[in-house]
């Protein structure tokens, strides 16, 4: 049974008319209620972008290695520094693994940090306080850029699925050709020392703990005899 809309009476639950009043008992366009229907996750992407999955496609290379390191870093009360150690940036150059991984910032301070420390200080371990910094720090540094560029992402509203996955591509991942970049200044480096050892010029860059061959006495030497 079903009320009827018009006298309230009560009319069969088939009926399209009330057996009362003569009132119709279909119900008015509109009034249907609408289905719910979900939206199909986009494939590969995850339904969230901060989840484990979207950070192992925005990595990409070696993304377990990295999301373990990053396990260091959460704690209950947010992100924090904790001394994890990238060998990759410590024992190439280190503007390279930043480049290499689409850090263009920091590539640029590793680029021109290690010069500017030389030109002040004349001195050859300055370049080894670069590359200690740099093993120190690299891994927490990418684990926020990547925390940063997600965030990006998810704020830019109304792009497909397509869009996004073209977004996680061009800001993520790695540049392959860096390691024929960094196979070619590896190459450089040996020819530029060699080529001030052969002429003598190694006495112009002082290393810690030697002395410069560059300053001699000026005391005459005498010899038992004289």
């Amino acid at each position: 049974m079903k009320p009827c809309p018009a006298c309230g009476k009560d009319a069969a639950t088939e009926a399209r008319y009330c057996s009362h009043c003569g009132a119709s008992l279909a119900t008015p366009i509109g009034t249907e209620p609408e289905a719910t229907v979900e939206a199909p996750a986009s494939p590969g992407f995850g339904a969230q972008l901060n989840d484990e999955q979207t950070w192992r496609q925005f990595i990409g290379p070696k993304a377990d290695h990295y999301l373990a390191k990053f396990r260091s870093f959460t704690s209950p009360s947010g992100p924090k520094y904790a001394l994890t150690w990238n060998w990759a940036a410590f024992l190439f150059e280190p503007f390279l693994w930043f480049l290499y991984r689409k850090m263009y910032l920091y590539a640029l301070v590793y680029a021109i940090g290690p010069v500017v420390a030389f030109y002040f200080t004349q001195d050859l371990s300055a370049d080894i306080v670069w590359r200690l910094m740099a093993g120190a720090s690299a891994n927490y540094l990418y684990y926020w850029h990547i925390k940063e560029q997600l965030s990006d992402i998810r704020r830019q509203a109304g792009l497909n699925a397509a869009s996004r996955e073209q977004l996680m591509r061009d800001a993520g991942g790695v540049q392959l050709y860096v390691v024929w970049v960094g196979i070619g200044l590896f190459m450089l480096k040996l020819i530029l020392l060699g080529t001030i050892l052969h002429r003598g010029g190694a006495e112009d860059f002082p290393i810690p703990g030697t002395k410069s061959k560059g300053i001699q006495s000026t005391q005459p030497i005498r010899h038992p005899d004289s």
